[in-house]
């Protein structure tokens, strides 16, 4: 007789069992291919729209989506940035704003020294159209007065100089 109470505990605990497995089994929840909403406990095929896990503890979203890409085409990450992720790309854009910086400062002076040069040509010119008399140093360190074929060769420089940087 002993049998009968191991009977009716193994039949209590199998009922149990199939209890809790009730309980906490998942029910999806989708759109089918006609657009009607369909509730069930198997899960939806892969075509299906909408589709989403119910669980009684706490809803989670089953349908599948792309990765998002970043600007440079890398798939981004799940979830949050670590520190050291986010200290990377503070690094990276510092770096960047740097370059760009020091390239503008770079055209910039460049910019200025086309405008000084083109100022100069533009005196030196005018100083030579006035036949104001014009002196050149020689290789000894000689002073001499420009000639009238020099005077051309400098008239023509300065308005190759001009057109070149005067723009």
């Amino acid at each position: 007789m002993t049998s009968k109470p191991i009977i009716a505990f193994a039949a209590a605990a199998a009922t149990s069992i199939v209890a809790i497995n009730a309980v906490y089994a998942e029910t999806y929840q989708w759109k089918d291919s006609s657009g009607q909403t369909v509730v069930s406990d198997t899960p939806p095929p892969s075509n299906a729209k909408n589709r989403r896990a119910i669980d009684a503890r706490q809803p989670s979203v089953v349908s599948e989506k792309a990765p998002e890409k970043t600007a440079d085409g890398a798939k981004s990450p799940e979830g949050p940035k670590t520190t050291a992720e986010k200290d990377l790309e503070f690094k990276k854009r510092q770096q960047e704003n740097k370059e760009k910086a020091d390239k503008l400062a770079k055209e910039q002076a460049a910019e200025a020294d086309q405008k000084d040069n083109c100022e100069r040509a533009k005196r030196n010119l005018t100083a030579l159209e006035n036949n104001q008399p014009m002196v050149t140093v020689d290789d000894k360190g000689q002073r001499k007065f420009m000639d009238t074929s020099q005077r051309d060769q400098e008239l023509e420089r300065a308005r190759r100089v001009i057109a070149e940087t005067c723009k």
